[in-house]
């Protein structure tokens, strides 16, 4: 299985649920590969904002090594799953599909825990360190759905 995060920036909500998938995973002793990526270049090359490192941190898991990209269309090749957390990032991301093969890999990660609601994960940027505790949560959620299968 090859999953891939998506947001905007690829700063703050896809690398926790990358962080958060692969730990996850490793703790179930399930072989995947996780990514993250931005539907924007705002920052490319960056690590993740300080306050997604710290709530990763907070539960034991550690971000500090990822940095960001954006989306590219060979990311349909590459993956399996490309989960969006809201809706623009997945129009977004649909509008570089090539084919319906392409858009079927897509899909609101909030669908896991609320299934066909597609519910958004708001983005926490512009708020405090309390959203990103709440966006952890969320993401944590659908992240254990996704690894139970």
């Amino acid at each position: 299985m090859k999953i891939l995060m998506v947001c905007l920036g690829n700063i703050c909500r896809s690398p926790l649920a990358e962080g958060i998938m692969k730990e996850k995973f490793r703790q179930q002793g399930i072989a995947a590969e996780v990514d993250s990526a931005g539907t924007a270049a705002y920052h490319v090359g960056e690590p993740p904002d300080d306050r997604s490192r710290e709530v990763a941190a907070k539960h034991g898991i550690d971000i500090s090594g990822q940095r960001a990209r954006q989306f590219e269309v060979s990311d349909f090749n590459r993956f399996d799953k490309i989960y969006a957390m809201d809706s623009q990032n997945l129009s977004n991301i649909a509008a570089l599909a090539r084919d319906d093969s392409d858009l079927e890999k897509v899909e609101m990660i909030l669908n896991e825990s609320y299934p066909g609601e597609n519910r958004q994960v708001p983005d926490p940027y512009y708020g405090g360190k309390n959203g990103f505790e709440k966006v952890y949560q969320m993401l944590d959620e659908a992240c254990e759905k996704i690894s139970r299968g």
